[in-house]
């Protein structure tokens, strides 16, 4: 029987969910069929991690027959198997560090997420330091007298179920005058702590999601309007309903029933999310929300709401420095408490928040790269259609029901 990349999905499910009963965490979702589960549960323990890297190799080659080398814009079949072919470069490497293989940051980043990191000098971002500074001068260290200044925008306890709800019903509703999406999605919310993110979709399948945001540090203000794009509209929540209903249930595309983290799919996941803030929220807009929405159903005052806006615009531009740090951190060229001590200065948060910050890279490494990278690889793909708002949300649509790879954007 001849070949065909419906029956190497097949057993790209099984492989992939092999790996997963590996690494706890491995699989962000699954929602394909149950045996396939259950049997990769029941032969997990007789297959090791060799023998699993033999097996996405050779799958690999397999799906790499049905590629072409890589022609932006060909069929959908040819993306459909280089999609593949990049999830299981993904897997491989995946499988090597779970071997004990000790990769660079970029390497790592390049074998997981199918992108090239470019590191750069932590000094060079002195300049956006003494900016903030002119925008909250006094005594004391810049980062301390930012978090002074962000916290009196703290949503208080009691008012976050509200506001978040407000701010993910907008969210919502701008999405949906863009994009159609299928008739019975919806999400669950809860609030949860002791966790190493400030919040994570975990899609269900049959378009459900369940958002859990972290409430161990207090919330801000602008982290409403964030989180709801961000985990759900147009972010996490759409992209995965789209992707299910689009080719999972339309062209019965097995494969997109099954979402490992560590692969390139989560660089566009994530940098879709992030950027859907604000292709949702253009120019001032999500500024105008939060003073006239937002701000008065949390108690917070609104007098200061620009100069918040502002230092968050230029805050923005010290992400870069997180791959640096975490690149020296994960390197072993600095240990913890120099991290922690780097990501004050160069993040602009309190020891807390780096510590925070800190313990997501104990969890996740590379994957860091997937927000700050990932936005701007979106961005730069979303605005080539131009100005219109219009374009842009097609364009955003047609990435987020497609197989995109980064190397697509």
């Amino acid at each position: 029987m001849p070949d065909s990349m419906d029956r190497i999905a097949q057993e790209y499910l099984l492989l992939q969910m092999t790996i997963g009963e590996k690494e706890p965490g491995y699989i962000d979702a699954y929602f394909g069929p149950d045996p396939i589960a259950e049997q990769a549960k029941a032969e997990a323990e007789g297959q090791s991690l060799p023998l699993l890297e033999a097996r996405v190799a050779a799958l690999k080659a397999r799906a790499s027959e049905f590629a072409d080398d890589g022609v932006k814009g060909d069929s959908m079949e040819e993306r459909r198997a280089r999609f593949m072919v990049a999830q299981l470069t993904a897997a491989r490497t995946r499988l090597r560090m779970l071997r004990g293989e000790t990769l660079s940051f970029v390497e790592e980043a390049k074998g997981l997420f199918g992108v090239d990191v470019e590191l750069i000098d932590l000094a060079t971002l002195d300049p956006v330091l003494a900016e903030v500074d002119q925008l909250v001068p006094g005594e004391g260290p810049l980062w301390q007298r930012l978090d002074n200044f962000y916290s009196r925008f703290n949503i208080p306890t009691d008012k976050l179920q509200p506001v978040m709800d407000a701010a993910i019903a907008e969210c919502k509703r701008r999405t949906f005058e863009h994009i159609e999406m299928p008739d019975n999605e919806s999400f669950t919310l809860a609030f949860v702590t002791e966790k190493p993110w400030s919040g994570y979709n975990y899609y269900q399948g049959n378009y459900r999601s369940k958002i859990e945001i972290n409430t161990d540090l207090p919330i801000r203000l602008n982290r409403a309007v964030d989180l709801g794009c961000h985990e759900g509209y147009p972010g996490h929540h759409a992209y995965n309903a789209l992707l299910e209903k689009n080719l999972g249930v339309d062209r019965g595309w097995l494969e997109f029933s099954v979402y490992p983290l560590y692969s390139p799919q989560s660089l566009i996941a994530e940098g879709s999310a992030n950027y859907g803030i604000e292709l949702a929220f253009p120019g001032n807009e999500q500024l105008v929300f939060e003073k006239e929405v937002l701000a008065p159903l949390a108690g917070l005052p609104t007098d200061q709401l620009e100069t918040y806006a502002r230092l968050r615009k230029a805050t923005r531009a010290l992400g870069p420095a997180r791959y640096t740090i975490t690149s020296q951190y994960l390197g072993g060229e600095i240990e913890a408490e120099e991290a922690k001590e780097l990501l004050q200065k160069y993040q602009l948060v309190s020891p807390e928040r780096a510590a925070q910050s800190l313990k997501f890279t104990d969890t996740y490494r590379s994957y860091v790269i997937n927000y700050g990278l990932g936005r701007d690889m979106v961005r730069a793909s979303i605005e080539k259609a131009g100005p219109s708002q219009d374009a842009r949300w097609d364009r955003m649509e047609k990435l987020l029901s497609e197989p995109t790879l980064p190397g697509d954007l």
